[in-house]
């Protein structure tokens, strides 16, 4: 029989098992209504060739413009279709769906895990259409296979930092209706960045803040990676973009991941 106070790799091998029962459990909601998981691949398309050929032209950029814009993009790409997870965690909260799942015999935290994996199951689809995307409109990255893979690899980091603190502050707002209030925070950390334009080419202050912006350092470090413009001048943060990218995720994540599980946990008292 199976209890919560088994022990060892037992115990292991039941919370792996309802954590995938809770991804499947999502990756049925979207076979079922696939209109937002579609929504969330096509818009970052949409802003890629709005940006590539109606605006154009990265300011302080040396060189294509496309090869500056994708990788940025990519990156960008990360931080959007939170909503999809924070509504659906708020909505589980609202409708009581996760009182039920207390009152199984599960792993508490399988419910949060399993709802991470769908999304970085997600961003890992987002990341195939954008770089599809990318490859049409002429981008290509040029330092072999390994690089590329470090590249994603970081792009995927950036994400689980994200998704956490939108599990956090999804619980933190409580309904579904607050959703939108709390998205909107994105478009500062998206658009006070180097996605779209060299640091270089603003004020010094704003310049200053856009490279220590932690999406900056993830696009500048996969710009690197690909052997792509990367725009930026001679900074610390622009020459350590790579540590920068490792570290600003893994802190993120170091506190928004228990405040995210002890938040959840006390959702039961």
């Amino acid at each position: 029989m199976r209890t919560s106070t088994a022990a060892g790799p037992g115990r292991i091998g039941w919370a792996l098992a309802d954590s995938w029962t809770m991804t499947r459990r999502e990756l049925a909601h979207w076979a079922r209504q696939p209109v937002q998981p579609a929504v969330a691949l096509v818009f970052p398309v949409m802003l890629l060739l709005m940006f590539n050929y109606l605006v154009g032209g990265g300011r302080g950029v040396d060189g294509d413009n496309t090869a500056f814009l994708v990788p940025g993009m990519l990156a960008l790409t990360m931080a959007f279709g939170l909503e999809g997870t924070m509504l659906a965690v708020t909505q589980d909260l609202t409708k009581g769906v996760i009182d039920r799942f207390r009152s199984m015999p599960m792993a508490s935290g399988a419910v949060l895990v399993g709802r991470s994996a769908a999304d970085m199951l997600q961003s890992v689809a987002a990341l195939a259409v954008m770089t599809g995307v990318g490859h049409a409109l002429g981008w290509r990255w040029h330092h072999g296979p390994e690089a590329a893979v470090a590249a994603f690899g970081l792009l995927l980091l950036l994400r689980f930092a994200m998704l956490w603190i939108g599990i956090h502050l999804a619980m933190v707002a409580g309904r579904p209706e607050m959703v939108q209030a709390v998205q909107i925070l994105v478009w500062p950390v998206g658009f006070l960045s180097n996605v779209f334009a060299s640091p270089e080419s603003m004020p010094g202050r704003l310049g200053a803040v856009v490279e220590w912006n932690p999406m900056s350092a993830t696009a500048t470090a996969v710009r690197d990676l690909f052997g792509n413009p990367g725009g930026t001048g001679g900074s610390w943060a622009a020459e350590h973009a790579g540590l920068l990218a490792v570290l600003w995720p893994l802190a993120l994540v170091a506190v928004f991941f228990p405040l995210a599980v002890g938040r959840f946990a006390r959702l039961s008292r």
